[in-house]
């Protein structure tokens, strides 16, 4: 088994939409990057590598490559599946959190979760997506950006 950990944080900017776990938000800005600047999904694909020892998602995808500008994490995620599959891992499961203060997540838990599960060929029910306001403390309270951070647990497929 292995266990990986990541956290991503991203700037809000005005003009692009709030994309989170591969669902679009309803907001006002989105966030600021060179893919469509997924921070939860980004999160987790960077944990899954971390898991499989294999260095972190700017090794993988840079963001010097014109080829990821402005795909969807999604894809990176699906990406990072194959990795996990090559190395012979499979998802236990998934804990996630988004540190954002407005808008609610709630709502969107369950598509993202979903989305999740599909990217990572594996049931809803091994992946956990929550969400927690700042408080409006820091750059997440002031509304600045957005953080997220995901701890997978992987193990060995088993040979038939």
């Amino acid at each position: 088994m292995r266990i990986g950990q990541s956290t991503d944080i991203h700037a809000f900017t005005e003009g692009r939409p709030l994309i989170l776990g591969g669902v679009e938000i309803e907001h006002s800005m989105g966030l600021l990057g060179h893919s469509d600047a997924d921070v939860l999904l980004h999160a987790i694909s960077e944990s899954i590598i971390g898991a499989l020892g294999l260095g972190d998602i700017g090794k993988h995808f840079p963001d010097t490559d014109p080829s990821y500008q402005g795909i969807s994490s999604l894809i990176l995620l699906e990406k990072t599946a194959e990795l996990m599959d090559q190395q012979g891992y499979q998802l236990v499961n998934l804990d996630s959190l988004i540190l954002i203060e407005k808008p609610r997540i709630a709502p969107y838990i369950q598509e993202m979760k979903a989305n999740i599960a599909k990217a990572l060929h594996c049931n809803d029910s091994q992946i956990n997506v929550k969400a927690t306001r700042g408080e409006k403390l820091g750059f997440i309270g002031r509304q600045e950006g957005v953080m997220a951070q995901a701890v997978v647990l992987l193990e060995r497929k088993s040979v038939k």
